[in-house]
């Protein structure tokens, strides 16, 4: 073979090298593109579901603050309503227009008798009358039971309403 023979050949093959390389460059950018496309539908999925996500999350916090709110209010009403109550009851028994009477019976097997008391049977029941400092305590007594039994039922419509 001649030089120029192997030159020629030399070229041929640096030729058939360069456009296979080329060919393969190519055919490596359209997979490339191909990939970066599927990737970026990708992210824009995964963007949109959580973005879907995140308002159905806001919205039921939203829904759950609106039921807070509107049991706090009814609550807080009710509270209020029983409280007036009990402070027109105090009143009226301060003021003199009520007695405050609780019902009651002695039994005669009770320690707190003794055997001489008078004729009445002691099985009868009665009222008992009570002072007025009593009858405060009992009010303030009355009030405490209404605050915490109102604190109660709305702790436990929270749960059942708003916790869920």
């Amino acid at each position: 073979m001649t030089p120029g023979r192997w030159l020629a050949l030399v070229a041929l093959v640096a030729i058939a090298c360069f456009a296979t390389w080329k060919v393969d460059a190519w055919r490596y950018g359209k997979e490339l593109a191909s990939l970066n496309a599927a990737h970026q539908a990708d992210l824009t999925a995964i963007s949109s579901a959580a973005t879907a996500q995140a308002r159905q999350a806001l919205d039921k916090q939203r829904v759950a603050e609106q039921a807070r709110a509107d049991l706090d209010a009814r609550t807080t009403k009710e509270k209020a309503h029983a409280l007036a109550e009990n402070e027109k009851l105090r009143a009226d028994v301060v003021a003199g227009d009520r007695r405050l009477r609780i019902a009651g019976r002695c039994s005669a097997s009770g320690s707190n008798l003794s055997d001489t008391t008078s004729a009445s049977r002691l099985d009868d029941g009665g009222t008992v009358e009570l002072a007025g400092a009593a009858g405060r305590t009992v009010f303030d007594i009355r009030a405490r039971i209404i605050k915490d039994r109102a604190a109660l039922k709305g702790l436990q419509e929270y749960v059942l309403r708003v916790c869920q």
